[in-house]
């Protein structure tokens, strides 16, 4: 148990510090570090499964790591996480949706987790990265502005996670299914007024999983 721990808390550790580094050498991109952090949190879910770490120690680590990033929203602790051009609650929504997938499907479903987490972390980390850095055609929604190129690849992200998985899982591949789902994840990800969408995408899509393979 303690060894699993250690190996989580490395990989924390690490993501953190390429956090703070990305700050000091470009601290004009502000939100390059706080990506860093959203896609390199998205894999301790499959870690934590690939490690058998269960739900008694997984579920309160998840719901501690979730109190100590409202902690830092409030009170700036680390900027590298937090300090963005604008308001929102996405850090805190993403600590508590992956709190909620534990509780949900931990350890049974498991990679129902890991689908929510993954496409959240992925597919919208990327499209936030890839929208803001290719010059594309634009529209503001809810007071937010999304691009065709993050839109693109937050789709495209999120069928390629939903295929893995599905074949990792050896379940049975249905594109329709998938495509449906992939459509659900980006159609929400639309809404992210405040970081909504850190909770709705992971939440939608672990639920969805159980339909999408049956």
């Amino acid at each position: 148990m303690v060894p699993s721990l250690l190996v989580i808390g490395a990989w924390m550790a690490l993501v953190l510090s390429a956090a703070v580094l990305c700050r000091r050498v470009l601290p004009e991109q502000k939100e390059l570090s706080r990506k860093i952090v959203h896609i390199g949190t998205g894999p301790v879910v499959p870690l934590a499964w690939w490690l058998q770490l269960p739900a008694w120690v997984a579920v309160p680590a998840a719901l501690s790591v979730t109190v100590i990033t409202a902690i830092n929203h409030r009170w700036r602790l680390l900027p590298a996480v937090e300090d963005i051009d604008r308001h929102s609650y996405g850090t805190v929504a993403y600590g508590l949706a992956i709190t909620l997938l534990l509780i949900l499907f931990w350890p049974e479903q498991a990679i129902a987790a890991c689908a929510g987490v993954l496409v959240m972390a992925l597919g919208d980390g990327f499209a936030g990265l890839v929208g803001r850095g290719l010059h594309s055609p634009t529209w503001s929604l809810w007071q937010q502005r999304k691009s065709v190129a993050g839109t693109l690849t937050m789709a495209l992200v999120t069928a390629a996670v939903l295929t893995m998985l599905v074949l990792v899982s050896d379940s049975a591949f249905q594109p329709i299914r998938v495509l449906i789902v992939c459509v659900l994840a980006v159609g929400l990800e639309q809404l992210s007024r405040w970081g909504i969408d850190n909770l709705s995408v992971p939440i939608a899509v672990g639920l969805s999983w159980s339909w999408m393979i049956s």
